[in-house]
């Protein structure tokens, strides 16, 4: 019986001491979460700021353009940086604007062109591209009714 008692004692002190236990570790990590932290350094530097594409050779492929930001602790305010321009993309547009074009429009005879409309498929470099485009062209050879 006596042995029994004894068990018990330990077993409770042990269990008082894991709760102990607990109880401290779970104040420590309350403690931790309560430290104010450390407050991000601001950088009074701007957003890089891009020129369009200027190929090496051509009107297309591989080239250079220019990037700049302003802010008087700025480590580094103008940059180059290489970029390329598809050769198969409209350049009336911008070189680095893609459009996806709808078909061709009935001619003007009036004109003697005809016009679609492309919408804004892509843009290189984050290029400052028109939503939507209209290009013309000649029609082509009109047949004129012949008088009878």
């Amino acid at each position: 019986m006596q042995q029994q008692q004894q068990q018990r004692r330990m077993f409770t002190a042990a269990l008082l001491a894991l709760v102990f236990i607990l109880a401290a570790v779970s104040t420590t990590e309350a403690g931790k979460k309560e430290k104010p932290e450390k407050k991000a350094k601001k950088s009074d530097c701007g957003e890089w700021q891009w020129s369009v594409c200027v190929p090496t050779s051509g009107d297309c492929g591989l080239g250079t353009r220019e990037g700049t930001r302003t802010g008087a602790e700025c480590k580094q305010t103008t940059k180059t940086q290489k970029c390329k321009i598809p050769c198969n993309w409209k350049k009336q547009f911008g070189a680095e604007c893609k459009y996806q074009f709808q078909a061709w429009g009935e001619c003007d005879l009036n004109t003697a062109l005809k016009t679609r409309t492309g919408n804004l498929k892509r843009a290189l470099h984050n290029a400052d591209c028109q939503k939507t485009v209209t290009i013309s062209k000649p029609c082509g050879k009109l047949t004129k009714p012949k008088p009878q």
